[in-house]
């Protein structure tokens, strides 16, 4: 009985550190507080995020830096869903983004334009033992010309 015990709790231990070990994998920038900021606002430009939200580079694809970016930036809150939804909802157009659309549901999504510029922002809650919510921010030029594939 004992050692079924001791076995169940190893076994316990181990599963504990690897899900520990899977929440904080990836890399997102790292250093302090105002050091991170520094390092997300000279990538992304003028696309302020949620106090505390990191990138999470593994999962982001950008070319290019600042204010002509283009790609797509995945970014872990710390606040839920519904807040980080309000945040966009309401610092975007104080920079100057106009709202195309805005969708509150279980995937939330807001797409916004600034000039030649489009963006399209998901929320999403997060995970057990991960991030409270990540944001998948799509950069992209407005009515870039994208062409579907032709049927052969």
């Amino acid at each position: 009985m004992k050692f079924q015990t001791l076995k169940l709790s190893a076994l316990s231990f181990l599963f504990s550190a690897l899900l520990v070990a899977c929440a904080s994998s990836g890399d997102s920038p790292t250093g302090t507080p105002s050091e991170v900021q520094e390092i997300q606002s000279q990538l992304l430009g003028d696309m302020p995020l949620p106090q505390g939200a990191r990138l999470a580079g593994s999962d982001s694809i950008i070319i290019g830096r600042g204010n002509e970016w283009v790609g797509r930036a995945v970014v872990n809150a710390l606040q839920g869903a519904t807040d980080v939804y309000a945040f966009f909802q309401s610092e975007y157009p104080k920079g100057g983004w106009t709202t195309v659309t805005a969708v509150k549901a279980k995937t939330s999504i807001l797409v916004f334009t600034k000039g030649d510029r489009t963006a399209t922002i998901e929320v999403t809650e997060g995970s057990l033992g991960g991030p409270k919510s990540v944001i998948t921010i799509t950069s992209s030029p407005k009515n870039a010309n994208v062409l579907a594939p032709s049927r052969k």
